[in-house]
């Protein structure tokens, strides 16, 4: 089954009914069909076909849910890379990915075209030369695929080395999109849908069941998250969902001025990264129990665990601190060093298997091998089951702090020292530490009426914190380094401190 024939009833039922919104211009569903058919013909043209890879290196616009949909309605894959990556960046997944075709904006023609590798030549067509094709008529059904071919290559953010091609079939997609509409959100077709965050990763991902269900899809279309500019469209427009946000995101709409106009907002789906329990009690408190959370990850999209809207009103911290419930159609256990399963409310790494699990990455057997063992996939999270059986992520296990022998995971640090009033942005790391082999850091963008200093946040964490977990290094800093994903990048903070330590 091809993904795209999952939009087939929507297309029936809701013909004339708005698909896809940005600005001024619009597609109904009828239209987005039949555009989708068009583009994948022109991807013909430029010598794509079965298989073939269609890069598309592109900020969210008009244009792109028709541009990534027809490469997979034609039986083609799509690889999505987040708009931020510099050209060298892009060049690198090319080679990698091979694509017969990049779609990118004219500004990035010449530097894509300088930095590819000898031997490798796709055709590079800039966004500002395409217009919308419209066939006349009904368009043709979607191609045939086998379940297991590729869909979507979904680079991961290389915070630890150079990226990978998670490679995810019609069949991991089909399922995710059938667990996300029972599990995640039930999106429906009264619904409006705004897309903020890039089509390129997460919000792409749930453009999909958002379309299944005939919903209305509006793609943001000024130049960045404002939220008082946000809430000033949900107010005008009626949004009753965004698609998908990072904790950083709702840390900001914590900043927008109060307003009493968003009674239309009945979802807002978060994940990509932990979020700090002050935050999200704040957020809670402050719009409603309508934040629905899901833990995942390129290799597993849509998702491994959710929890919904109705656990987050009342919680305890618990509860909020937790990534949910495992997903239906997923298999969740956790193993230590050795692959041996832990007891129940032990420490272990978080392996994942089911349908919803990537095929592989792209062109690489090895780093495949790796991650997928006896059909499970190891994550490289660490994490437990706790007393009402939800999974809660404590840290990535390369970024678990160990000092004197015993393992001290970032997040505990972080979300105390996150709870301060004048912290903004935490994040912790190790350093080598002559006597206990890694010591505590902490890098904190801090308010800066404040006048915080490292003392400030030493005794504040006295008061939450075991004295072994307390940081031995305070660093504040303006901002801290972050991905075209928006993830920390905690080596560069180790690199950076580090260096300035010795």
């Amino acid at each position: 089954m091809n993904l795209y024939s999952m939009f087939a009833d929507a297309i029936r039922r809701r013909s004339a009914g708005t698909a896809i919104v940005h600005g001024g211009r619009s597609l109904d569903y009828a239209g987005f069909d039949r555009a989708a058919a068009a583009v994948g013909d022109f991807y013909r043209t430029q010598g794509c076909g079965r298989g073939d890879r269609v890069l598309l290196f592109l900020k969210n616009g008009f244009e792109y849910p028709v541009l990534l949909l027809a490469a997979i309605r034609a039986g083609m894959v799509v690889v999505p890379v987040n708009a931020k990556l510099h050209p060298r960046e892009v060049a690198w997944i090319a080679g990698d990915a091979a694509p017969k075709v990049i779609v990118t904006h004219g500004e990035h023609v010449a530097a894509i075209t300088e930095a590819l590798s000898q031997g490798v030549a796709p055709k590079l067509v800039a966004i500002e030369d395409i217009a919308l094709p419209d066939l006349s008529g009904e368009a043709p059904p979607a191609a045939d695929v086998a379940p297991d071919d590729p869909a979507w290559i979904f680079y991961t953010s290389g915070t630890t080395g150079k990226p990978k091609g998670a490679t995810l079939t019609h069949r991991n997609l089909v399922c995710a999109t059938v667990n996300c509409l029972a599990d995640i959100f039930p999106f429906h077709a009264a619904d409006r849908v705004l897309h903020v965050a890039p089509l390129s990763h997460g919000s792409g991902l749930y453009l999909i069941p958002s379309l299944v269900r005939g919903a209305e899809n509006i793609i943001w279309d000024r130049p960045s998250f404002q939220p008082d500019e946000v809430f000033d469209a949900v107010a005008a427009q009626g949004i009753t969902v965004f698609a998908f946000v990072a904790p950083t995101m709702i840390v900001r709409m914590l900043d927008a001025r109060p307003r009493d106009d968003l009674g239309s907002l009945r979802g807002v789906i978060y994940g990509g990264a932990t979020i700090h329990l002050e935050h999200i009690k704040a957020a809670v408190k402050r719009f409603g129990p309508i934040f629905h959370q899901l833990y995942g990850q390129g290799e597993a999209p849509m998702t491994i665990s959710y929890l919904p809207a109705a656990d987050h009103a009342g919680a305890d911290d618990e509860t909020l601190l937790s990534a949910g419930y495992v997903r239906a159609g997923v298999e969740v256990r956790l193993v230590d060093e050795n692959d041996r399963p832990v007891q129940l409310g032990a420490d272990g790494e978080i392996c994942v298997r089911g349908d919803v699990v990537m095929k592989g990455y792209w062109g690489n057997p090895a780093a495949t091998a790796a991650a997928i063992r006896d059909g499970w996939l190891h994550t490289g999270d660490i994490g437990h089951f706790d007393s009402g059986g939800r999974l809660r992520v404590l840290d990535r296990r390369h970024d678990t702090i160990i000092s004197g022998g015993t393992n001290i995971y970032p997040k505990e640090v972080e979300d105390v020292i996150a709870a301060h009033p004048a912290v903004r942005e935490v994040i912790s790391f190790g350093l080598p530490d002559a006597e206990w082999g890694e010591s505590v850091a902490v890098a904190i963008v801090a308010d800066p009426a404040a006048n915080l200093g490292a003392a400030d946040i030493l005794a504040f964490c006295r008061e939450s914190l075991a004295s072994f977990k307390k940081p031995k290094h305070v660093f504040f800093v303006d901002d801290l380094p972050k991905s075209a994903y928006g993830k920390v990048l905690r080596r560069t903070l180790r690199e950076r401190f580090g260096a300035r330590k010795g």
